[in-house]
């Protein structure tokens, strides 16, 4: 939520006293009356207090100015987007002095008035992040429908360039890198916007884009360009350019042209240049248009075993579809709506802004960089700057949905641990799920955690909680919940089910519980 309108919210009565004015992103709100909150702290929050930590500074003005000094500093570097300081019970006022660090340290500092609790704030954040990730998630998922549909029309790159165009709200075309257009689409821009996608096309695809780099991006004031190296990459060869000018506030509209760099390179490939696998593939993906089950398309695809992987883009990174594409060396990568869960509940998380489970194919991974992907399992996947990657084990085609629940279930591993590549490893055939037979494991599954089976957010809990040993950061983490809420649920979860979560041995058969429910979900996708 930008911090503008926080602002604007009339009901809350918030006033930014000191710091930047330029607009932040407010990921969560956090209060916290510690000294030190930066243990607590993932990035992007507005971190609310009421100074009662100030009350053990002693000493005087100096040391007062000299603690608020260091405060500030470091809620900058644990990545806080704002502070948030209330009026009442502990102060009347702003410290002077917190004003005067916060206008040092570059951070934002908002007067919270007396008459608003702090939980009015979250809610209003939370809200308006709810409502405006549902809404990137709609247009994400129009666009996709929109391109695969222009992909299939008589005149398939301009009918991309002009879905794009519509629903990246900006302008598209295709550059050779001497500057000539090949096909664009929506409003023409100024000739120095114009001049800069030159530019760009010469980047990604001056001598046949050899050794050169797949994407590349430039600002300009009001607009963000991205380039992205299509067909005919080799020497003594010119290479078509994607380029996009956008909103740069606009993250979607980037994420929308990494799907159509992917589609128009298949596009525009010659025949000739694409040999047979690539062949098999586009043959794989119409059978599969018209209705053929994946196991029948599977020869067309030339590898017998397939390895899906999981990628979010990490905030410091304007990595690229395209590039990621390139760098695990297949075309079959694509965005993601929503991360695919694994375990019971994990689809009912989605209403809570964490993430969810769907089918392979059925939908992709959350907006801001994640993405979908598909490759030779022969391929060694190794970690990617920029990303965080989780990767299944190579499966075959009838196998891929379990594959790609794995990589989601990796992923979120990756992330948890802030690890960059995180593989998921399957049980060995000798296994203590073999010992037992699947219809007796389903059964004593189900009763066990019956007093659970209304409430999927618990299950899903449950089954981050013990996936991650019991730490309850890397469980909020996974979920996108503050850590207080896992406890909370983690303790009504040990009530319903009248049990002891502390001891190993009902931890296991918990455990052993919900992966028989996995493998059951599994069974009758």
């Amino acid at each position: 939520m930008p911090l503008t309108e926080l602002l604007a919210r009339t009901d809350l009565g918030l006033r930014q006293i000191a710091g930047p004015r330029e607009d932040v992103a407010i990921h969560w709100v956090h209060t916290s009356e510690m000294a030190d909150p930066v243990p607590y702290l993932l990035g992007g929050e507005m971190l609310l207090t009421a100074g009662m930590h100030l009350a053990e500074v002693t000493g005087g003005a100096p040391a007062l100015e000299s603690y608020l000094d260091g405060y500030a500093a470091r809620t900058v570097a644990a990545g806080a987007a704002a502070l948030g300081f209330g009026i009442a019970p502990v102060h009347d006022t702003v410290p002077a002095a917190l004003a005067a660090a916060c206008d040092r340290h570059g951070l934002p500092l908002v007067e919270v008035p007396a008459g608003t609790p702090f939980t009015a704030v979250e809610s209003a954040v939370w809200q308006a992040v709810t409502e405006a990730r549902h809404r990137e998630l709609t247009r994400l998922s129009e666009a996709q429908r929109a391109l695969a549909a222009a992909a299939a029309r008589p005149d398939p790159a301009a009918a991309v360039l002009r879905a794009l165009s519509r629903h990246g709200r900006g302008w598209t075309a295709l550059l050779a890198p001497d500057g000539t257009e090949h096909g664009s689409s929506g409003p023409r821009p100024v000739d120095a916007v114009r001049a800069a996608a030159g530019r760009l096309a010469q980047v990604v695809g001056g001598d046949g884009g050899a050794g050169g780099p797949s994407s590349a991006t430039d600002a300009l004031p009001g607009t963000q360009l991205s380039a992205y190296a299509l067909t005919g990459r080799g020497p003594g060869r010119q290479a078509l350019a994607l380029v996009v000018a956008a909103d740069p506030h606009d993250p979607p509209a980037h994420t929308i042209a990494g799907v159509a760099a992917v589609l128009l390179s298949l596009i525009t490939g010659p025949a000739g240049d694409r040999g047979p696998a690539a062949t098999g593939h586009a043959a794989a993906l119409v059978r599969l248009l018209v209705g053929a089950r994946p196991a029948e398309v599977a020869p067309l695809l030339g590898a017998p075993l397939w390895t899906v992987v999981h990628a979010e883009r990490r905030r410091e990174t304007t990595g690229s579809a395209a590039s990621l594409a390139t760098a695990l060396g297949t075309p079959l990568i694509a965005p993601a709506l929503t991360a695919g869960g694994t375990g019971p509940g994990a689809g009912a998380a989605e209403t809570e802004g964490t993430r969810a489970g769907t089918p392979a194919g059925a939908g992709a991974l959350p907006a801001g960089g994640a993405l979908r992907a598909l490759v030779p399992g022969d391929r060694e996947i190794t970690a990617q700057p920029g990303w965080t990657l989780g990767v299944s084990a190579p499966a075959p085609v009838e196998e891929l949905p379990a594959a790609d629940r794995h990589a989601a279930t990796a992923l979120r591993r990756a992330l948890a641990q802030h690890a960059p590549l995180v593989r998921h490893r399957a049980p060995g055939p000798h296994g203590i799920a073999s010992l037992v037979t699947a219809d007796d494991a389903r059964r004593h599954a189900r009763t066990l955690l019956a007093p659970l089976a209304d409430s999927p957010p618990l299950l899903a809990t449950l089954h981050n909680w013990l996936s991650l040993h019991g730490n309850w950061d890397r469980t909020a983490t996974s979920l996108g919940i503050h850590r207080n809420t896992v406890r909370q649920r983690i303790s009504r979860i040990a009530t319903l089910l009248d049990t002891d979560l502390d001891d190993a041995d009902v931890r296991m058969e918990l455990w052993f519980a919900l992966r028989s429910l996995d493998r059951d979900t599994a069974a009758h996708r």
